[in-house]
Parts: C-alpha cells; sequence; structure tokens
C-alpha cells in the first residue's frame, strides 16, 4: 500500500514541473497545455466513480495490479512519443491507474487492517504526500542532468513498475481463490451501497472537495501571489514547496487523531482555524510573516489526510468503503477542478488577490458545515 502511495501524483507533479519543457518540445497549444493541467482532476472524477463496478466483479488485489501496471506502461508511452495527442492519450492511461488506486487504498485499509484505520491510513498518506513532494523537486533537476524533459517525467515509471511486483502474487492468489469459491459455493449476493441517495455521502462528498478545491487552487497560484509580493521566483517556489513539506507529519498525525476522537468537530474547526489565517495573512501581509502562512497552509491542508480517513469511518465494511470512497472522490474532483480555474478567473479579472481569497475563504466556510456534518459517528451502511 505504501508504494502504491508514493506513485498516486508522482505522474502529475513531475509533469507540472516540466509543462514549460513539455509544451516547447511537444509545441503544444496554450489550449491543449491547459486541458493537460486539467486532466487529473477529470481522469479522478470519471474513472474513479467505475471502480466499485470493477471491485464487484474482480477482486481487488487484481484491479490494482493491473492499475499500477497501466500507470507505469502510461508513464513510458508518453515520453517516447513526439505527438500531443498520444501524450495526452497516454498521460489519460496513466491517470486511469491512478484514479483506481485512489478509490481502492481506502477500501484495502478497512480490509485488511479494520482496527488500525487511523494509522495505516496515516502512513500511506504521508508515503503520497513524500511521492508528491519528491517528485515535483527532483522532477527538473533530473531533467536538466540528463538533458531531456523525457527523462525527467519517465523515470517514475520505474517507480510504479516496483509497486506493481508485491501485488502480483496477491492477484494470483485472488484469482485462484475465486475460482475454487465459483465451483464450490454460491456467493451471497452484496447489498449495493448508493452514497449518491444518501446525506452522509454528499456531506463527504462537498468535504473532499472543497478541501481539494483550496488544495489545488493552493498549489497553482501560491507560488505567483508570493512573486506578486516581491519575492524571487525560487524563493517563491520553495515556499510553495515548504506547503507540501510541512504536510508529511501532518498527514501521519491527522489519522491517528481522527482514529481516537468520538467526535472529529475539534479537526474540522481547528483545521478551519489555520486556514482562515494563512487567507488573512496572505491578503493583508504576504511578504514579511510568509513562512507562518506556508505552516498555517500545511496545517489547514490536513484536511485531506482527515477526509481519507473519515472515509474508513465512516462505514462499517469494505463494501461500504469503496462505495463511499468512489462517492466522495469522485463527486468531489469534480469540484476540485473549479478551483485553479476560477481564482485565475479572478485574479485577471481584478489585478490582485483579495477577491481570489475571498472565494477561498467562502468555499473553507462551505467545507466547514460538511466537515460538521460528517463529524460524528454514523455510518454508511445505515442510511443507503
Amino acid at each position: 500500500m505504501l508504494l502504491v502511495a508514493l506513485n498516486l501524483r508522482a505522474a502529475v507533479t513531475s509533469l507540472g514541473a516540466l509543462l514549460d519543457e513539455v509544451r516547447t518540445g511537444l509545441e503544444l497549444s496554450g489550449t491543449m497545455a491547459g486541458f493537460v493541467t486539467t486532466l487529473p482532476t477529470i481522469a479522478f472524477a470519471a474513472l474513479g466513480a467505475l471502480t466499485p463496478w470493477l471491485v464487484r466483479r474482480v477482486a481487488p488485489a487484481r484491479v490494482l495490479a493491473v492499475a499500477m501496471t497501466a500507470l507505469a506502461a502510461g508513464q513510458v508511452l508518453r515520453v517516447v512519443t513526439d505527438s500531443a495527442l498520444v501524450f495526452v492519450l497516454t498521460s489519460a492511461l496513466a491517470l486511469a491507474g491512478i484514479a483506481v488506486a485512489n478509490i481502492l487504498l481506502p477500501m484495502l485499509v478497512k480490509q485488511h487492517f479494520p482496527h488500525r484505520t487511523g494509522l495505516v491510513t496515516g502512513a500511506y498518506t504521508m508515503a503520497l504526500t513524500t511521492g508528491t513532494t519528491v517528485a515535483a523537486a527532483s522532477a527538473v533537476p533530473v531533467a536538466h542532468a540528463f538533458g531531456s524533459w523525457r527523462v525527467g517525467l519517465g523515470v517514475w515509471a520505474g517507480l510504479a513498475a516496483v509497486a506493481v511486483l508485491p501485488w502480483v502474487p496477491l492477484a494470483v492468489r485472488a484469482r485462484t481463490a475465486a475460482r475454487r469459491a465459483s465451483r464450490t459455493a454460491v456467493a451471497p449476493p452484496r447489498i449495493r451501497i448508493r452514497p449518491g441517495r444518501t446525506r452522509l455521502g454528499w456531506a463527504m462528498a462537498i468535504y473532499f472537495g472543497a478541501q481539494s478545491l483550496s488544495g489545488y487552487a493552493i498549489m497553482g497560484w501560491l507560488a505567483q501571489l508570493f512573486r506578486d509580493a516581491g519575492y524571487r521566483p525560487e524563493a517563491a517556489g520553495l515556499l510553495l514547496a515548504g506547503v507540501t513539506a510541512l504536510g508529511v507529519p501532518i498527514a501521519l498525525l491527522m489519522p491517528t487523531l481522527a482514529g481516537r476522537l468520538r467526535t472529529l468537530r475539534p479537526l474540522v474547526f481547528g483545521l478551519t482555524a489555520a486556514s482562515t489565517l494563512a487567507y488573512l495573512g496572505l491578503a493583508l501581509a504576504p511578504y514579511g510573516p510568509a513562512l507562518l502562512w506556508v505552516a498555517l497552509l500545511a496545517i489547514g491542508q490536513g484536511a485531506f489526510p482527515l477526509i481519507l480517513t473519515t472515509i474508513g469511518l465512516r462505514a462499517r465494511t469494505a463494501n461500504g468503503t469503496v462505495a463511499l470512497s468512489a462517492f466522495a472522490q469522485s463527486t468531489g474532483y469534480v469540484i476540485a477542478a473549479l478551483g485553479p480555474l476560477l481564482v485565475g478567473i479572478l485574479y485577471e479579472a481584478t489585478g490582485g488577490w483579495v477577491a481570489p481569497i475571498g472565494f477561498l475563504l467562502a468555499a473553507l466556510a462551505v467545507q466547514t458545515g460538511a466537515g460538521v456534518a460528517i463529524a460524528r459517528p454514523r455510518y454508511i451502511e445505515d442510511e443507503a
């Protein structure tokens, strides 16, 4: 699971770091480059929704092995082409693997570690954050060292290939067990859970979407905000990297706290307070206390590991977990796709950061309301 988690953003953040080189090398138009940057949220939303359907028909270990193989293959194929269209299609193949793995990991935690949900979720979220940070920080140096952006992107296919290996024997055993079961007994029908028909499902989706919206907006625009405030580009990039780097220990701590608390309200309100202070600070005094605002943003982004943990805490069964995970993430990523777009529109229209930050504060208010709704113990199986 940790090897899989290391791969869940590397293909995205390495491309972001090398986007200028890719645009030049493949002669991508501005429209095509913009589509490439929004492709992750589209893929996560559309393909993630199919995962429960796959799991009802194929063992999760087999699905995950195929997903990681698709991720590795997509990353290799997209760096050996000179066609912009093929690059987009093979990137979509890689992102399809990530989309499926996004949904499966909470289910697998529930299935294999039902009494250690917080600890294991924290560990894989920390691995995810580490992979995100390392890929973003090292893609450009690797590309420069080898003299090609293709190496800077393609090297991460090796990590995905390594992540496939432990799942191959599990997938083989799952297939053998399924054949034996089909010969000896009739499996009981699974009750289909539809989170989209429940208040809990929608509250989870809104919380996931609102926190992802702010996360993608921060990743896309924070460096520009610091540059506008007077920082050199290198310093602005380091400040942005600081948000992700400080998020690594928070990613480990947050799920552990969530698993121990009877109600999640203290965490929901604490994360809201940190984000609010950070946004106000960025609007009023972005230059001086920049490190403080970065630290507060990192704390506020702890909403991501919190919601991943809550997916497992709000389902009794692995079947309920995968259904809730698919609905919350697929719907949430649709919401998240609006973040960088609307921030960019407001920034261009006003020429400043007051309006974009006001929008992020409004999204934070929505996130907090949804957080209160999911804070008390309840289960998706009881509402579906």
